[in-house]
């Protein structure tokens, strides 16, 4: 518990890490306010929306601030320390303190679960509970199952982002690779068109957790996308860690 502590101070101490807590925190609801407008007017020509997506679709931008909690709990560890010790890495200081470095990496996944559960639980209500204010009876109340999904994809964003970065051990090209995927362009959804198992790669995959007009050409149960899911983030982290504790520090 000490060594969860720590890494929850250490993360929380990171000012790239309060960029990611304060845009997943706000950017969603953000996106309903400024959506809403345009949503209105979809609503009364009779668009083939479906409204029971309209809060959950929003929360996809705030996942950025999970990618970036999961990139700086692991590129802060290689970033040099300063001037005065030219080469030097927190990495370092931080094996001194704890030599076995499963139990830190460990320590540092249930910190980072805990911020990114508790942002995007808020996230989630806060984004929803907006949606409904806004569009009132157009909208039907949140499925209280799919705002538990869509909270643990939330959380599975961020530990992919963790193990990624772990296994790369560049936060800047990682969090690159990441946010252009996410929100310029999608290779993922553009491979979609060449194969349908591009469908099950994970940015895809997890979204069918909890969004119900996914275009895809296949149809995937939230079950299926939740355990696909799963499993790239459990084979991710076992490569990440298998590679971190050949690696020298």
């Amino acid at each position: 518990m000490n060594l969860i502590r720590a890494e929850l101070r250490k993360l929380l101490g990171l000012p790239t890490a309060w960029v990611g807590l304060i845009l997943g925190l706000l950017a969603a609801p953000a996106l309903v306010v400024i959506n809403a407008p345009a949503v209105r007017r979809a609503l009364a020509d009779g668009a083939s929306i479906d409204a029971s997506d309209l809060g959950f679709q929003n929360l996809g931008i705030g996942l950025l601030g999970a990618m970036i909690l999961g990139v700086v709990t692991v590129s802060s560890e290689y970033t040099g320390t300063g001037e005065d010790a030219p080469g030097a890495r927190q990495l370092t200081a931080s094996l001194t303190a704890v030599p076995r470095r499963a139990r830190l990496l460990g320590a540092k996944a249930i910190a980072l679960s805990l911020v990114v559960t508790v942002q995007g639980s808020l996230t989630a209500v806060v984004t929803l509970a907006l949606t409904e204010r806004i569009h009132g009876t157009a909208v039907p109340a949140p499925d209280p199952v799919r705002v538990l999904l869509a909270v643990l994809y939330w959380l599975l964003i961020g530990l992919l982002a963790y193990a990624i970065t772990l296994i790369a051990r560049n936060g800047i090209i990682t969090l690159t690779v990441l946010i252009v995927n996410s929100s310029v362009v999608s290779v993922s959804y553009l491979l979609t068109k060449v194969t349908p198992l591009a469908a099950y790669l994970p940015d895809i995959v997890g979204a069918h957790m909890f969004l119900r007009g996914i275009d895809t050409p296949v149809e995937i149960s939230p079950l299926t996308a939740g355990l696909v899911m799963t499993g790239w983030v459990a084979v991710l982290l076992a490569v990440a860690g298998y590679l971190f504790q050949r690696r020298d520090a």
